[in-house]
């Protein structure tokens, strides 16, 4: 499937949809210095920036068709964080929405040159930061589709543990294989001083692992990426082995 998701991505559009207008409602009369669980230095108002500037360099490095060196970080004098985050969101959807997800385009990773990816991208970082936002703010943390929560898993494990930390030329200090297990999916998840990798597999490869890592997809996702604690998914056998995954996405996906 075009950008290896594993939903369609007309939904991956409509969840950016979404996500984005729940962050900003969320957002809306909050305090921007109000910190971020589980993140620590990360504010509110710092994320819901950072989330109207990624929309402005995805659409730069669209339209540009190379990775864009400047781009608007911050709203204009006087306006809303929530309307910088609004507007930003408006362009890149009219600019996503009037390309077929197959059709090619520069992204930063070699596996998917595809409008795809760039839906399958925007989507998860408006979910992870929306509930972020609604952390910060003491809101009820609205739930995450199941079938999203799940390409959110394959996500964070294929392009971020196994793709960006081989660009950054990061690797674990002991070989070992973590099974990460969610609503009947698994993915085999390899770390050592050879490099990373995670692919997507089957039940019964789980038996290889030194580790396995279970729980809903939604907490395995967010788990991944570092939003809920040890709490939240169940780790069995080498405990080891899950700590320096642990490890590795933190600085995967920081």
């Amino acid at each position: 499937m075009t950008g290896r998701a594993l939903v369609d991505h007309d939904l991956l559009l409509e969840v950016l949809r979404a996500e984005v207008g729940l962050l900003a409602r969320s957002a809306e009369g909050a305090r921007p210095e109000l910190p971020v669980p589980g993140c620590p230095g990360l504010t509110l108002g710092e994320t819901v920036r950072h989330v109207g500037g990624v929309h402005r360099m995805a659409l730069a490095w669209l339209r540009g068709g190379t990775r864009p060196v400047h781009w608007q970080r911050q709203p204009p004098v006087g306006r809303a964080l929530t309307e910088f985050v609004l507007t930003g969101l408006a362009e890149l959807l009219a600019e996503l929405a009037a390309h077929p997800a197959e059709e090619v385009c520069s992204t930063w990773w070699t596996v998917d040159q595809t409008y795809g990816f760039w839906r399958r991208r925007m989507a998860h970082e408006a979910t992870v930061h929306r509930v972020d936002v609604q952390g910060a703010a003491g809101l009820e943390i609205d739930p995450i589709d199941e079938q999203i929560a799940l390409d959110g898993i394959d996500e964070v494990l294929t392009l971020w543990f196994a793709h960006r930390l081989t660009v950054l030329g990061v690797s674990g200090t002991a070989s070992c294989k973590v099974a990460v297990q969610a609503a009947g999916h698994t993915w085999l998840v390899s770390a050592g001083p050879k490099g990373t990798a995670a692919w997507r597999t089957s039940e019964a490869d789980a038996a290889q692992a030194q580790a396995v890592i279970t729980g809903s997809a939604r907490d395995v996702y967010l788990w991944l990426w570092g939003r809920v604690s040890n709490r939240h998914v169940r780790v069995q056998r080498d405990h080891d082995a899950v700590a320096q995954v642990w490890a590795l996405l933190r600085l995967a996906t920081r």
